[in-house]
């Protein structure tokens, strides 16, 4: 008789690819055999997750095999309301996933019938539902519903007369009255079971009372414990008029939404118009990530120790880029998924930028907006839960473990792909895209996902993912794996090297600046407004800021007037001169603090000052006075005087006010990575699971001599460079090598190896001497030969 692993060991390659790129867990690790692989197929988790990418109709198709005693696509079809067509495309969708089988007959795999204990909501046939019953109840139930069995009792004579009473249970309802039958109506369409107190009460037709009592004396219910009754197959399937299903349908309901309304230039397409919307969209949210982390960079935040943000931090932040605090929330976290952010330690840290930071930096706008929704679009932390209280009642901080929801990346990615789908015509509502995700993954829906496709619509529009509430083209090339930088650059606007310094001591940036002079004028100036255009303004305290930061008069000048499209206007170049020339006259020390200066005639002012009186000012030297207060203090105390002092070190070098910023480095993870339920894999690595599966499945039946074996002789040696430009060379051409490799122990061994990819520090590729795929570190590789095929 065959069995399920003769069933996949029957199926070609093409078939088998087929089955594992649908159910790419199946393979991680591969599979010694295909034994092996059919044990862990029908295994329950993988059952279960098999199960979790199926579409209500396929879903509806799998159940009805469950149920009917002959599935062949007629049936099916007449089931699920479907045509013939669509439930055979259904069965070759099932099939393909292993998750139903048979040559002559088809059959659900192993384990699909405990995944889905309740197929189309209908419980099991009486005579199942009622096995456990003992003979004596058996017995009584039979005598109340037709007569006294003659004979010797007999539980399968019994029980199949009970099924032959309930195969047309009208007139045992009308009997049990209608508030009975209102309670059957409550399981008719599933689930069958219900809760009920002393299910198992001994109850006759004569002494029920209540509807519950008067359904078991029936047989209309079936007590499964002392808790629970079920409602029988066939009184459900009565009750629903033969059908197994209320309402499926092989294709998603339509897409709804806004149509129209795009304000379009003359001549330009629909997409466009989106395209440009979204595109501001994104350049805005680059620009406040930029901006928030350089602060961060010079002022961390302390890390909770719950891990997370603290809710003041968060309101400064949003407070500073002058958004709403899941606006705020959205940003760090995506900077974080992005790797642009971490904390400096678990406890008592601190959250820096990292270097990775730096280097985004160095980019231009589109390719820094392409990490951040890389980061985005994969990340399991849901900033829309931020502000909220879990279930132990405690506060969800942004960037804290509470916020990590597994299921959110692939809500983003269908969220955004049921838009794609709708184009540029359409700007489809939330409560259809939930509809159209509720109907291709069934078993996932919940309040959670819900609320996650309100969250993704909003997070992509603020990230400039969509425009109008259409997905924008650069979207789109992002979700088909292309590089979105090229299609968003065309619509973002060019950073520009000039500026218009007024005369007003204002300057005026006509759109995004040159980063290099975007830090060095938000240095030196204060943002007065933004919008169309940046406008900044030069004050005594921002220019001090700079000469506090180590710029010099010069610095400023010849960086303004470089950067300016007109000469600088005297009132500028006045308030620089002014501040520098006041800039440093004054030196402050710790003794507790000092005052120092060339100039007595100033310490006399000073002294003079009766607002200098909470100094606690004295005079050691002609040129200097002491104080009792910390060094902070009297700085800030001498600037309130009008004085423009700077910070001292011990040997008499300036103080740089302005602290370095700081980076952390991101920790380690120790986290392997793992399949998750919507993870896919490389063509490459299916083909060689495949031929794994085929080589063990050879090896198990002929015995291990006949695997591979490797040349005779020492194992190749190359230089570093030139094996792994060998091994990329093979990967393209598909060739197989020879390659030697160094144990952890550094014993020396020859294999024979199919290379499939090179990343990572790794070779993955399948080894013919051990017929399984296998992951080599490329240092313990110590050269590579090609050999003939």
């Amino acid at each position: 008789m065959e069995s399920y692993a003769d069933w996949l060991r029957a199926r070609d390659d093409a078939e088998l690819r087929a089955l594992l790129s649908a159910r790419p867990e199946l393979v991680a690790p591969v599979p010694a055999d295909l034994d092996a692989l059919a044990a862990r197929a029908i295994a329950p988790a993988a059952i279960s997750r098999a199960l979790d990418r199926l579409d209500r109709f396929t879903l509806a198709v799998l159940e009805a095999v469950l149920v009917l005693p002959d599935p062949a696509p007629r049936a099916l079809a007449d089931a699920v309301g479907g045509t013939e067509a669509e439930a055979a495309a259904a069965l070759d969708r099932l099939r393909g996933r292993g998750l139903v089988w048979g040559s002559e007959r088809t059959a659900a795999a192993p384990g699909v019938r405990q995944a889905l204990p309740h197929p189309a909501g209908l419980g099991p046939p009486a005579r199942e539902v009622f096995a456990g019953y003992p003979v004596e109840r058996l017995v009584g139930l039979i005598t109340d519903l037709d007569a006294k069995p003659r004979g010797f009792p007999d539980a399968d004579r019994l029980l199949r007369r009970l099924a032959e009473l309930l195969a047309d249970p009208e007139p045992l309802i009308a009997d049990a009255g209608a508030d009975a039958r209102a309670a059957l109506a409550q399981l008719v369409w599933g689930p069958p079971v219900g809760r009920v107190a002393d299910a198992r009460r001994p109850v006759r037709v004569g002494t029920a009372t209540t509807p519950i009592e008067r359904l078991l004396a029936r047989g209309l219910l079936a007590a499964e414990d002392d808790r629970t009754v079920t409602l029988p197959r066939e009184v459900a399937l009565h009750l629903r008029g033969g059908r197994l299903f209320r309402d499926v349908t092989a294709q998603p309901p339509p897409l709804t939404g806004r149509t129209g309304g795009l304000p379009a230039r003359s001549g330009e397409r629909p997409e466009d118009a989106v395209a440009r919307a979204a595109a501001g969209a994104a350049f805005t949210a680059v620009r406040m990530v930029e901006d928030l982390l350089e602060r961060w960079g010079l002022d961390p935040p302390p890390t909770l120790r719950s891990g997370g943000l603290a809710v003041r931090d968060l309101r400064a932040a949003a407070a500073r880029l002058d958004v709403e605090e899941w606006h705020a929330a959205l940003l760090i976290e995506t900077a974080y998924a992005a790797g642009l952010l971490t904390r400096t330690g678990e406890v008592g840290g601190e959250w820096m930028p990292t270097p990775a930071y730096d280097v985004w930096l160095l980019r231009d706008t589109a390719g820094r907006w392409t990490d951040l929704a890389h980061g985005w679009l994969r990340s399991d932390r849901v900033a829309g839960l931020v502000g909220e209280r879990d279930d132990r009642d405690r506060p969800i901080n942004a960037l804290g473990d509470a916020a990590v929801r597994p299921v959110a990346p692939a809500v983003r990615t269908a969220v955004l792909r049921e838009l794609a789908e709708a184009g540029a015509d359409l700007a489809a509502d939330a409560d259809a895209i939930r509809a159209r995700l509720a109907w291709r993954r069934p078993r996932r829906s919940g309040p959670l996902r819900d609320r996650l496709v309100d969250w993704t619509l909003r997070e992509a529009a603020v990230l400039g993912l969509t425009g109008f509430g259409r997905l924008a083209p650069h979207a789109r090339d992002l979700l088909d794996g292309a590089d979105p930088a090229p299609g968003l650059d065309k619509h973002l606007p060019r950073p520009v090297e000039e500026i218009l310094i007024q005369g007003d001591l204002t300057a005026v940036a006509p759109g995004p600046l040159v980063t290099e002079l975007a830090r060095e004028l938000a240095l030196a100036a204060d943002v007065e407004s933004t919008g169309g255009a940046t406008v900044y303004r030069f004050t005594p305290d921002s220019i001090r800021r700079a000469l506090d930061a180590g710029r010099t008069a010069d610095d400023l000048t010849a960086l303004l007037t470089r950067h300016s499209a007109t000469p600088l206007p005297q009132p500028l170049t006045y308030l620089i001169e002014d501040v520098a020339r006041r800039h440093g006259a004054l030196r402050v020390g710790a003794m507790a603090s000092y005052v120092r200066t060339d100039s007595p005639a100033v310490l006399d002012e000073i002294l003079a000052d009766r607002r200098a009186a909470p100094l606690r000012l004295q005079r050691l030297a002609p040129t200097v006075l002491a104080s009792g207060l910390p060094r902070g203090e009297l700085l800030d105390g001498l600037r309130s005087l009008g004085l423009a002092p700077v910070a001292e070190t011990p040997e008499g070098g300036v103080v740089i006010t302005r602290p370095d910023a700081h980076r952390a480095e991101p920790p380690p993870t120790a986290e392997p990575a793992r399949w998750r339920a919507d993870t896919t894999a490389d063509e490459a690595v299916i083909a060689a699971a495949v031929r794994a599966l085929r080589a063990g499945d050879e090896a198990a039946r002929l015995g291990a001599e006949h695997a591979a074996s490797a040349p005779s002789g020492e194992p190749p040696r190359s230089p570093a460079a030139a094996t792994v430009e060998m091994l990329r060379d093979a990967v393209e051409r598909g060739a197989r090598v020879w390659i030697g490799y160094l144990d952890p122990q550094g014993r020396a061994s020859s294999r024979i190896v199919e290379p499939v990819r090179v990343e990572g520090g790794y070779l993955t590729g399948y080894d013919a001497t051990r017929a399984a795929v296998q992951r080599f570190a490329l240092h313990r590789i110590t050269g590579v030969s090609e050999i003939d095929s």
